[in-house]
């Protein structure tokens, strides 16, 4: 029997990602997102999908009978789904950072509630995906960092309540991490490529980092190689955050 994981927002970014390192892991995966996934996972036998909208729900029972009466079994829950968006303080609308709350923080919370029992009885783990940003800050991302900062927060709680049941929780802070819209982002600047090679710059490993990088954390933290490892913030980054800045 292969070990089931959950991974919402499974199909594009970083969730594909981390999609696709459970799958080489040998894992089954069951994506949960309210798009459709993309066609390279459509062909993939060890990955299942179900639509649902986790920022409009306010019940996720509906998911844990579908694990229940699907597989039985949950070994491991990637808490990935999220939004951002950049907005100055002066201009923050509420109605958009209670829908970043609801999907950022509500939503792993409650997701993970409805299906402890199932990882109680598998002893398995809950990774959430935070950020460099609830460590630090960019302007124009208020909503954003207090969302990733609530998550780095929420993560260490949670180890301290499930731990008694046997369930591990750790959230993963990843850096910049390769993807279209951060693409778009470097490539719409005047000086194209010097700005590549400024955000080069900025990480002493040399490169910036790949979904897939942040997927094989996910599944080290979700391994019994880290049994012993709950509530802690792994940050992957390629050292971007323990490099200090110089004037010149």
């Amino acid at each position: 029997m292969k070990k089931l994981a959950l991974v919402t927002g499974g199909g594009r970014g970083i969730g594909l990602g981390i999609t696709q390192a459970f799958v080489a892991a040998g894992f089954q995966v069951l994506v949960v997102q309210r798009s459709a996934l993309p066609e390279e996972l459509l062909a993939e036998p060890n990955v299942d999908f179900m639509q649902f909208d986790l920022s409009a729900n306010d019940s996720f029972e509906t998911v844990f009978e579908y694990v229940t009466s699907t597989y039985g079994h949950l070994h491991a829950l990637v808490n990935n789904a999220g939004i951002m968006f950049e907005q100055p303080m002066g201009q923050l609308q509420r109605a958009d950072w209670d829908a970043m709350l609801a999907l950022n923080v509500t939503t792993p919370v409650f997701l993970s509630q409805a299906l402890q029992p199932l990882l109680q009885q598998s002893k398995g783990a809950i990774v959430n995906i935070g950020s460099i940003e609830g460590l630090g800050s960019n302007p124009q991302h208020v909503a954003y960092c207090s969302t990733k900062g609530a998550v780095h927060s929420m993560t260490q709680a949670m180890a301290v309540d499930l731990g008694p049941y046997g369930v591990r929780c750790n959230a993963i802070a990843p850096g910049w991490i390769k993807s279209d819209l951060s693409d778009a982002y470097i490539n719409a600047q005047e000086d194209v490529s010097g700005a590549w090679q400024g955000l080069f710059d900025m990480h002493p490993i040399g490169r910036v980092g790949q979904p897939l990088d942040v997927g094989q954390a996910a599944v080290f933290l979700a391994s019994e190689q880290a049994g012993f490892i709950t509530g802690q913030i792994l940050v992957v980054d390629g050292g971007r955050t323990a490099k200090l800045p110089l004037p010149f």
